[in-house]
C-alpha cells in the first residue's frame, strides 16, 4: 500500500500537467512544431516527478497513459469550448 501512493500521485500529476498542453495543442495545425512541442513539454516534468517520488522505471507506461489521457481531455475541453462559442 505504501508503494502505491507515490505511484498513484505520479500518474495523477502526469494527467493534470498534460491537460493544459492538450488544451493549447488544439489551437495548432496537426504535426506542426508547436503541436509536437506541446505534446512533449510535460515529459521532463513527469520524469522528474517519477524520480523524486522514487517510482520505478517499470511504471513508465502508467505515467505515459496518464499523460495521454490528460492530453486527450484537454483537447476535448478545447473543442467543446469552441463549439459553445466561448473564446479563451
Amino acid at each position: 500500500m505504501q508503494d502505491s501512493i507515490p505511484l498513484l500521485g505520479t500518474v495523477v500529476l502526469a494527467f493534470v500537467i498534460s491537460i493544459p498542453c492538450g488544451y493549447l495543442r488544439q489551437n495548432f495545425r496537426k504535426y506542426s512544431f508547436m503541436w509536437f512541442f506541446l505534446i512533449h513539454v510535460p515529459i521532463p516534468f513527469i520524469v522528474l516527478l517519477r524520480v523524486k517520488a522514487g517510482v520505478s522505471w517499470h511504471y513508465i507506461p502508467l505515467t505515459l497513459a496518464g499523460s495521454i489521457a490528460g492530453q486527450l481531455l484537454g483537447g476535448i475541453i478545447s473543442r467543446r469550448r469552441k463549439q459553445d462559442g466561448k473564446t479563451v
